[in-house]
């Protein structure tokens, strides 16, 4: 059973829960399941449970989520339960019928619980509705200090709730087995927005679910990177081995409520180096998009308990995509506790192309999916969220006659000389029961190489398209030696869409063996007129049609590890001939120190790394905390960043911006 809470939702939302900026989720569920708001929380339930038999006022529909964080009809006695809408009278809500709240002066309870924030004003209309002597409560016993909001006036302003989970772990060297550390990597945009002093709040847990270190930590000036690293976190708080969640809390922030960040896994030897992005802020129903293991592969996904209550046994599991059996997951995962679980446990049958829906309640973020090899390489990926408000939409097909190429899914094509790339196209929402799709294959220079129709995929279905034998049986080869694909949709057999097509893009570096993935879904790029909210925009309304892109380039990994970056030039319409690129390389306190132009093809892509395009004078100017801000105002380029270190390995994922 879904743990009942409503933490995103891009159909309609219910009155009171209102969404941030680039869909961040709803701000309620954030404000009562923060960490510290989770303590005052309990001790709110405590105090209502002491002072006899309450009443609950329910005026912004939040009885139920608020009863799923903090158990308030297990450890409370409940007397009534009033609501103010006329039309939610006798709706059962926590066991009780719900009365009207002007029946209130004839309640016999001890207390009042007035189940929202900001409560002055509601309370002043409830004193002449209070029995003598009713004690009263609010939301607001559990508030934040008003030193960590943006907005003390409105507290469920989604600005005072910029946060998000990042999975943290730090193993030390132990006889033959080296270490493994993870790193943290963002930049202050929040001041580039306005900010004028925001900082950290930050709170790792364990396994377990306690917590192993609380701390502030203060911000760069506007642009300045931030890093936190596992080692660090360690040798400042006396710490030993641990993997569990780290939640970040962006304090007083402008322009953006969501934490976005890189995240590797790097070792202590080669093999280990490996990247992914951001969790995400919102719990959801279903994940999906992770691929099966090979045969000499171990599957360990990270589950990470988002909510101050456990998840209770059997209420997440895993199946394979499109199958009718759901295995369970018969364990208790405590409070803001990792667990780490092995595929094999729960389906021992799953074997690539197989892939993985993640049956998660709502329980947890988008997880990392960690793939360990026979040979100690190991590489982490995250799954995406699985829509649930999705039915096939009969337009799409039709799209083409004004948007041109219509929803595209691009991937890169990495150097076929040092690469080999695998394309996957994943399922990911619960009524998408087919796929018709087409594969486009174009070089750096926008030229179209190849075409490949993959069919009527059904949800069962899980075909992956390998590079290079596609190429053979094209007979083709890529001028430039790199390019992308773009996944389309293909109707020529029939079938239907939803606009949410996603792929899973597999790598493989042919000197080393490593390996790295990365999955995305589709979008309409590049055009001015709009299909409902495409082509989407990072900041503003759509259509996008600008870049800005962040890109941490390594050098604070030391010498040997260089950054790399895949920019696409999609366009579901013939656009600009040539994009007008600029590469803007700034130091760890985000002053710029040097600037490189590309101009991409309408249609093409460009990979480079950054030891190609800055010299090494002015990377040492850069520093080791160096980043790239790659800005484009004439068109939406998609991005893959990633790290190298030389053929002992590599990762990739796509780039994120603000």
């Amino acid at each position: 059973m879904a743990l009942r809470i409503e933490t995103f939702s891009n159909s309609d939302l219910r009155r009171g829960w209102r969404p941030g900026n680039n869909a961040g989720g709803h701000a309620l569920f954030k404000a009562l399941g923060h960490p510290l708001a989770a303590r005052r929380g309990a001790r709110l339930v405590a105090d209502c449970a002491a002072a006899g038999p309450v009443a609950v006022y329910d005026p912004r529909d939040t009885a139920e989520a608020f009863d799923a964080l903090f158990q308030l009809s297990d450890k409370c006695e409940i007397a009534e339960l009033f609501v103010q809408r006329v039309e939610d009278r006798g709706r059962e809500l926590l066991g009780h019928r719900a009365k009207l709240v002007s029946e209130l002066k004839n309640s016999h309870a001890k207390s009042l619980l007035v189940l929202t924030f900001d409560s002055a004003r509601l309370m002043t209309q409830l004193r002449p509705l209070l029995p003598d002597g009713m004690q009263v409560f609010s939301l607001d016993g559990m508030r934040l200090d008003e030193d960590m909001l943006t907005n003390a006036d409105d507290y469920i302003d989604p600005l005072n709730f910029a946060t998000n989970f990042a999975l943290l772990r730090d193993v030390a060297p132990n006889g033959d087995t080296a270490g493994l550390h993870t790193r943290i990597t963002t930049a202050n945009y929040w001041s580039m927005h306005g900010a004028e002093d925001p900082e950290l709040w930050l709170c790792l847990f364990d396994a377990d679910g306690a917590v192993l270190a609380e701390w502030r930590q203060a911000l760069p000036v506007a642009g300045g990177l931030i890093t936190i690293d596992s080692q660090q976190v360690r040798a400042r708080f006396g710490l030993g081995d641990f993997c569990g969640s780290l939640f970040i809390h962006a304090l007083r922030v402008a322009g953006h409520d969501i934490v976005k960040y890189a995240l590797d896994i790097y070792g202590d030897a080669g093999g280990a180096l490996s990247g992914t992005h951001d969790a995400n802020a919102w719990p959801a129903d279903y994940f999906a998009g992770m691929p099966a293991p090979a045969a000499d592969e171990r599957l360990i996904l990270h589950i990470q308990n988002s909510h101050p209550v456990p998840i209770p046994s059997g209420s997440v599991g895993l199946g394979i995509m499109g199958g009718q059996q759901v295995s369970l997951l018969e364990r208790d995962i405590a409070p803001f506790a990792t667990y780490s679980l092995d595929i094999a446990d729960l389906l021992p049958d799953a074997k690539w192309p197989d892939q993985i829906e993640i049956h998660a309640g709502r329980y947890f973020v988008r997880p990392r999916y960690e793939i360990v090899r026979k040979d100690g390489r190991r590489r982490i990926a995250h799954a995406n969220v699985e829509r649930t408000d999705l039915q096939p939409n009969p337009e799409i097909a039709a799209l083409s006659e004004v948007m041109g190429k219509g929803y595209i899914m691009p991937l890169p094509v990495l150097p076929v000389d040092e690469f080999s790339s695998t394309i996957l196209p994943t399922p990911m929402a619960t009524g998408q029961m087919e796929l018709p799709v087409r594969a486009d294959l174009y070089d750096m220079n926008g030229e179209c190489i190849a075409r490949h129709f993959m069919g009527r995929l059904q949800r069962r279905d899980s075909i992956p398209l390998a590079l290079d034998d596609w190429l053979a049986e094209a007979g083709a080869a890529l001028p430039s030696g790199a390019g992308h694909v773009e996944l389309v949709y293909d109707f020529r057999d029939g079938g239907e869409a939803d606009g949410w097509l996603h792929a899973l893009g597999q790598y493989t570096q042919r000197a080393s063996g490593h390996m790295a993935e990365t999955i995305f879904g589709a979008h309409i790029y590049n055009t001015p007129i709009i299909y409902k909210d495409e082509p989407q925009s990072y900041t503003g309304s759509p259509p996008g049609l600008t870049t800005r892109l962040f890109l941490r380039v390594g050098q604070n990994f030391g010498p040997g590890t260089d950054g790399l970056c895949h920019l696409i030039y999609p366009a579901s319409m013939p656009w600009h001939p040539e994009s007008d690129t600029r590469l803007i390389l700034h130091d760890g306190n985000g002053k710029v120190v040097a600037e490189q132009h590309l101009q991409i093809a309408c249609g093409g892509s460009r990979f480079w790394r950054f030891s190609e395009l800055f010299s090494q004078r002015q990377r040492a100017a850069a520093g080791a905390d160096a980043y790239v801000i790659i800005r484009d105002t004439t068109c939406r380029l998609f991005g893959f960043h990633g790290l190298q270190q030389g053929e002992q390995g590599f990762c990739l994922d796509h780039m994120f911006g603000f």
